[in-house]
């Protein structure tokens, strides 16, 4: 007689975004060893196939739906292929997003609206999608990729700052909103700056070769966490030595963590190499389909020291931060022990 007690296997239905590359590639193979069935989404058909086939010789069972996520439609057809091929949805991933880096008014206006469209509309849209399940179910988990930017702002990604601080606040009013149904579940994830191709698919209207600041994170340790996450979740997950920092930092001095962040990225700027500019895959699908940036290697080197400074900038901010209130606080108890 089976033992209803005993542990069940781990093998969640997930439907994940933006699989083709970076950490959706690298968290469809760790579902993939998981043991979970994947639902993997992206635009381009071909490199999302490859994906797809990569765990299937991990032994999992992959389909592949090449979605684009500003589809709403596209998206509701995403949850019912889904369910057609698996009969249900545990883990949903939003996890497509782009970017656009340039100066605010030199960049187009269309540019703008598009990053807004790929990284806020396409969460709201797969959210959409499969709620309805997860209410009708009773459970699910929704995984809502947002990155650092969500806390702190980006100098030159206005669009992209505007969508990470827009996703954190559509997760939190969702969370509230489903306060009632206990099994399900609505996460954040914030991981620091990760070595993906991203900055290679972006938009760049900068004129300058654009690098992530180290230490930058591998795509597969941030697998690792959405894996963890989809076993044990939790309502706020952050990854990376500076992502938890930054949060704070920008909870107690915002204006001062806005300026140590433009320092560091008008820096970075000045001393970047030339290149051409491009509207990267905000209007077609990326040609670059590998998990890795190349950045880790460039930056390993520097990781440690840029890691102690921009954490004892933050540092520096939140000591200001709070000695500039102590004296407000204090004054009374001073003036009193001055005046006996």
């Amino acid at each position: 007689m089976p033992n209803s007690d005993a542990p069940q296997p781990f093998a969640p239905v997930v439907v994940l975004t933006g699989a083709s590359s970076g950490i959706g590639h690298a968290t469809a193979l760790a579902f993939a060893r998981a043991g979970a069935r994947l639902v993997l989404a992206a635009r381009g058909a071909q490199a999302l196939d490859r994906v797809a086939a990569e765990c299937e010789l991990l032994d999992a069972r992959a389909l592949a739906v090449p979605t684009d996520v500003t589809d709403a439609d596209a998206m509701r057809a995403l949850a019912d292929a889904a369910i057609e091929r698996f009969g249900h949805i545990d883990v949903w991933i939003n996890n497509a997003g782009t970017g656009a880096v340039g100066a605010f008014d030199a960049t187009p206006i269309e540019a703008h609206q598009r990053v807004i469209e790929s990284n806020l509309i396409g969460h709201l849209n797969g959210a959409h999608a499969v709620l309805p399940h997860f209410r009708q179910r009773g459970r699910g988990t929704l995984i809502n990729m947002i990155s650092s930017g969500g806390w702190i702002a980006t100098p030159y990604a206005a669009a992209y700052t505007a969508s990470q601080f827009g996703l954190r606040g559509f997760s939190e009013a969702l969370r509230a909103e489903l306060g009632s149904l206990p099994g399900v579940h609505v996460c954040e994830v914030y991981p620091a700056f990760v070595d993906t191709p991203g900055l290679l698919h972006g938009a760049n209207y900068t004129g300058k070769r654009l690098h992530p600041a180290p230490p930058v994170l591998d795509p597969r340790q941030v697998a690792a966490s959405l894996v963890a996450l989809a076993k044990t979740p939790r309502d706020v997950t952050s990854i990376g030595s500076v992502a938890l920092p930054g949060r704070l930092a920008h909870a107690v001095a915002p204006g001062l963590t806005g300026r140590v962040s433009a320092w560091f990225t008008n820096r970075a700027l000045n001393r970047a190499d030339p290149a051409p500019i491009t509207n990267g895959n905000l209007f077609e699908p990326s040609r670059v389909h590998t998990i890795d940036g190349g950045h880790r290697t460039l930056a390993t080197r520097a990781a440690p020291v840029a890691a102690v400074a921009l954490a004892g900038a933050l540092g520096l901010g939140l000591l200001w931060a709070l000695r500039s209130r102590r004296p407000h606080q204090q004054g009374p108890a001073r003036s009193r022990q001055a005046a006996g």
